[in-house]
């Protein structure tokens, strides 16, 4: 179950890895942006800032989950279980706020979210 766990827990730090790319990286392309529901130049300016800094706390998530999996996988499984827990819910407290911010978010939230959870469940029973 463990090792299940991992791939799933993985799998999440790499998508939020992946957001931190588009949002902090590669926002300036019309086709990123377009993801994230910006409709023009103009205001993927206005929102160039809050997209780079969002982008960072994704990956810090995505860096604390891949750093738990390691402490877990060499032996310190109590400061690796309780990272890989923490990074996970964090993550899917961030997708149950999206949610809150309006019904067009539901399916990124989905996104954000749904690997996460997966990842907290099978690790709080590994």
């Amino acid at each position: 179950m463990a090792v299940i766990a991992s791939i799933v827990v993985a799998l999440a730090a790499l998508l939020h890895a992946y957001i931190f790319v588009l949002e902090s990286v590669r926002w300036s392309r019309p086709s990123t942006w377009r993801i994230f529901g910006v409709r023009s130049q103009e205001d993927a300016d206005t929102l160039r800032p809050m997209a780079y800094n969002q982008g960072f706390y994704n990956l810090f998530l995505g860096l604390g989950a891949g750093l738990g999996l390691v402490l877990y996988w060499v032996g310190l499984t109590a400061a690796g279980s309780a990272l890989v827990l923490f990074t996970t819910a964090c993550m899917v407290l961030a997708a149950t706020v999206l949610v809150t911010t309006g019904r067009g978010y539901l399916r990124p939230a989905l996104i954000q979210g749904t690997l996460p959870l997966a990842g907290f469940v099978l690790f709080l029973f590994a």
